[in-house]
């Protein structure tokens, strides 16, 4: 007996798992995903807590000695963490270590008042507190100036069909 059709008449074992049905029917095959708990498990992995009193992000800067890390701040709240030295002569030859990290803030945290700590076992905390709720809409007259009376000619120009004529009307203003 030849193999192909041994294939076909028996479709528990085929060549590939595709073919078998019974095997795209369980339930532990079609589970649906918990993305919340994924989500959680990449909040803890990256390092950065988000409540609503602060923004804080953790860095694991042990390799950098203090010199040799920034934190800059730009306009658009975007936080850049960098962290380089040198090639450093190691057992094996020569080790250059770079990292570059940018956090965007969001728009209600107090970029003014942004703290950041290095702990002894290399943790770099950079925190941001939020803005008090009057400082988030701050709402302001702006005064008008007055430069004086007006004096000026406007040209109009009006459709034939109300005038009779095609023509432009000058109307002198005059502000008293």
């Amino acid at each position: 007996m030849a193999l192909i059709p041994m294939t076909i008449e028996r479709p528990s074992w085929s060549l590939s798992p595709w073919d078998n049905p019974s095997i795209l029917r369980e339930d532990e095959f079609f589970r649906p995903l918990n993305l919340e708990q994924l989500w959680i498990q990449l909040q803890k992995d990256c390092g950065i807590t988000l409540d609503k009193n602060k923004f804080q992000a953790h860095v694991d800067v042990q390799q950098f000695r203090p010199e040799e890390i920034k934190v800059k701040v730009a306009n658009d709240n975007t936080i850049t963490v960098e962290g380089k030295h040198e090639e450093k002569r190691d057992d094996h030859g020569f080790i250059s270590r770079e990292f570059v990290r940018k956090y965007v803030l969001p728009r209600d945290c107090n970029v003014q008042e942004m703290k950041s700590k290095l702990s002894s076992d290399g943790v770099l905390v950079i925190e941001a507190p939020k803005k008090p709720e009057d400082q988030k809409l701050q709402i302001r007259e702006i005064p008008i100036q007055y430069t004086g009376p007006i004096n000026k000619t406007v040209p109009i120009n009006v459709p034939e069909r109300k005038l009779g004529r095609q023509g432009s009307v000058h109307i002198e203003v005059k502000r008293e």
